[in-house]
């Protein structure tokens, strides 16, 4: 009596190559299983079902034998353990092995066949198809297919190149792929959507978003249709190959039609919105996957954090880092990278100095450019010791070396603070390492020797960067003009001459002033033909330190023309308001000369006003903004406090409004009235 006994499928079986694993499963008599969690045994006769009525003789006496018939093996007899071995599970686990012995390296033609002439003669479809979907090495997957092809003739072709391609897309090795693709076609076998989606997520997965496209593309023309799986991929693969009309066109579809589509796709289209700028839209694709029910993965929040720091919202960064720990989600390295960009770059400088310190805690090393965004960062914000121990740290790594842009930090946080020696050592260290200092750098240095009183230091630096064949930029100029708002009158000639040999226009403007030898008429129209003619950048930095300087030399007349003519061309804007209840000046944004300036200005237009017999407001203000310095103690309301109070004017500090000085109308006009004489209001 032969039994034929069915095993259960294993989980391969329900890929699209095995389908229907019952019809492929052999049923020679020397095939049988036995569930083992089963206490009884039932042997199924001349059927694959697994359990079946016993057969019992007809009563009418003929020869029917359709009735079933059941036989009942103990589980723990010899006889049951032999029947297991006959199983195809048990054959299934020899073809496992088969597929590992097979994924060895440096095996010949004659190895790969010895190895599965181990399976018989009898070699089915479906082992082919098991011992190649095991398979990892592509090389002996090529030799293994060809044998199994000479060994027998597939009922369907495409399964065993389907699988056999399934492992180039395990090793990323598309061009193995493509070239077995055009094999299949030279033999005749037609791909199906199988073949298609295999060699789009090959090429997907080999970084390769332009041949993913490609693939896909050719699908139409093997008669073959997408399904929502492979045009989710497509969405991924248009975006990064740059195609991004077709991927937000297909999104537009996926949501329509609720395909499902899988985190990588949805970091490609936040990835995509923040390189094009629409950082509203990142976040919008990220609240529509989480409202289908998409768990974030680390990719996406990592992709969201870096596109809210390319987009200056670290506020943003820090609530979805928030989101991401009650979640459940541990930060890796790009988790702390993407946070320490985004603080670093909104110069939020706690925020970084913790996401940094805690790098260090769970030892993480940071790169040459996470340690010049710190350094960059601390230089802007006057992070002076902080900076110092960051670049000890990196100096101590044994893999990283400071580069140009972290000794350009460090020179321009010494300059700032006024450490000569030290902004001198860093320079010669610089040097030392292989790099010539740039302008920038040079720039820092010539602030720094200013700052110090050191003029000859600043012609040396300025000779040097003409020497290393740089040509000196706008803001290079300005800084030279800053530092001669700091020169003694005696020594402001050597600096003249500099500005003249970097900016003809520049060095004709403050020659005028310098030498005094002008009218008036030709020194308004140099410094119109100056400020008009520089980039918007510097146009107030150029007006502000001009108008400190005609303060310095007590030029008072020339401060108050460069002052109208940068009210003239809205370099200054709205610095007076006036309403029926409060007269106000703004010295925001301005220096202390041209705030001093606009001040003696503004106290002139109200004397003619109270002259005039217009009535002067119940309440007047002077807002110097709250600010400071970065490299200083003080800002522009400690310093004007101190002068309001030298000329003894009846201006207040406001407890309740924070950069405020405000005074009443009857003070304002008696104060006004005891300085009729036209006494000019110097610095």
């Amino acid at each position: 009596m032969a039994y034929h006994v069915s095993s259960t499928p294993s989980s391969l079986f329900l890929s699209h190559s095995l389908s229907s694993s019952r019809r492929l499963r052999p049923t020679t008599s020397d095939t049988h299983t036995f569930p083992t969690h089963h206490s009884r045994i039932s042997l199924q006769i001349n059927h694959v079902s697994l359990q079946e009525t016993p057969k019992t003789g007809n009563p009418d006496g003929n020869s029917e034998s359709s009735s079933k018939s059941y036989v009942w093996v103990n589980p723990s007899s010899p006889r049951a353990s032999h029947l297991r071995n006959k199983s195809y599970d048990s054959r299934y686990t020899s073809l496992v092995k088969v597929a590992e012995s097979l994924n060895s390296v440096g095996l010949s033609e004659s190895d790969v066949v010895d190895i599965l002439k181990t399976l018989g003669d009898g070699v089915l479809e479906q082992d082919a198809v098991v011992v190649l979907n095991t398979m990892v090495n592509p090389e002996n997957a090529l030799l293994a297919l060809k044998y199994f092809q000479q060994r027998f003739k597939p009922k369907r072709e495409v399964v065993l190149y389907n699988v056999t391609l399934k492992v180039f897309r395990k090793c990323k090795d598309l061009v193995r792929a493509e070239k077995l693709f055009n094999e299949m076609l030279e033999r005749g076998v037609t791909p199906d959507n199988v073949t298609f989606s295999t060699m789009i997520s090959c090429a997907r997965m080999c970084y390769l978003p332009d041949k993913a496209v490609e693939w896909f593309e050719k699908m139409p023309s093997y008669g073959c249709s997408p399904d929502d799986v492979t045009y989710s991929a497509m969405i991924d693969a248009y975006g990064r190959a740059g195609n991004v009309d077709k991927a937000f066109s297909l999104y537009d579809r996926a949501r329509t039609e609720k395909w499902r589509i899988d985190p990588v796709t949805f970091a490609t289209l936040i990835k995509i919105h923040g390189q094009s700028g629409n950082y509203d839209g990142c976040l919008d694709v990220y609240e529509e996957m989480k409202a289908i029910g998409v768990k974030p993965n680390m990719v996406i929040y990592n992709t969201l954090l870096d596109a809210m720091g390319r987009a200056k919202r670290p506020w943003q960064a820090k609530k979805i880092y928030r989101e991401m720990i009650s979640k459940g989600s541990s930060p890796n390295w790009v988790t702390y990278a993407s946070l320490l960009r985004a603080f670093g770059r909104a110069r939020y400088g706690d925020d970084a100095l913790n996401v940094y310190k805690e790098m260090k805690e769970k030892g993480m090393e940071l790169n040459v450019i996470l340690y010049n965004t710190l350094l960059s960062m601390c230089a802007d914000i006057g992070y002076t010791d902080q900076a110092i121990e960051i670049f000890k740290d990196m100096k101590s790594s044994e893999t990283l070396k400071p580069d140009s842009w972290t000794f350009s930090s460090m020179i321009t946080i010494y300059s700032c603070s006024g450490k000569v020696s030290e902004a001198e050592s860093m320079l010669n260290e610089m040097v030392e390492a292989g790099f010539q200092p740039n302008i920038f750098i040079l720039t820092s240095l010539i602030q720094c020797y200013g700052k110090a009183k050191r003029t000859d230091d600043v012609v040396r630096a300025f000779n040097q960067l003409l020497e290393l064949g740089i040509t000196p930029d706008e803001r290079f100029c300005g800084c030279l003009l800053n530092v001669m708002t700091l020169t003694p009158k005696d020594e402001l000639s050597k600096l003249t001459d500099c500005i003249e040999r970097g900016n003809e226009k520049l060095g004709s403007v403050v020659r005028l002033l310098v030498e005094t030898q002008y009218s008036s008429e030709n020194f308004k129209k140099e410094a119109s033909e100056l400020l008009t003619s520089v980039g918007s950048d510097v146009k107030k930095a150029y007006c502000n330190c001009l108008i400190d300087l005609c303060v310095n030399l007590d030029l008072l007349e020339r401060a108050c023309e460069l002052l109208d003519l940068g009210l003239t061309l809205e370099i200054y804007t709205d610095i007076q308001s006036r309403s029926p209840t409060q007269w106000s000046l703004y010295l925001k944004g301005l220096s202390l000369g041209a705030a001093l300036t606009a001040l003696h200005v503004w106290i002139n237009d109200l004397s003619r006003s109270l002259e005039s017999g217009e009535e002067l407001p119940p309440l007047l203000g002077i807002n110097t903004g709250h600010g400071k310095h970065k490299y200083s103690d003080k800002g522009l309301a400690s310093v004007f406090e101190s002068h309001l109070k030298e000329v003894d004017a009846p201006f207040h500090e406001a407890p309740d409004k924070v950069g405020w000085f405000l005074t009443t109308k009857v003070a304002v006009t008696s104060w006004l009235e005891s300085r009729r004489s036209p006494e000019v209001v110097a610095a």
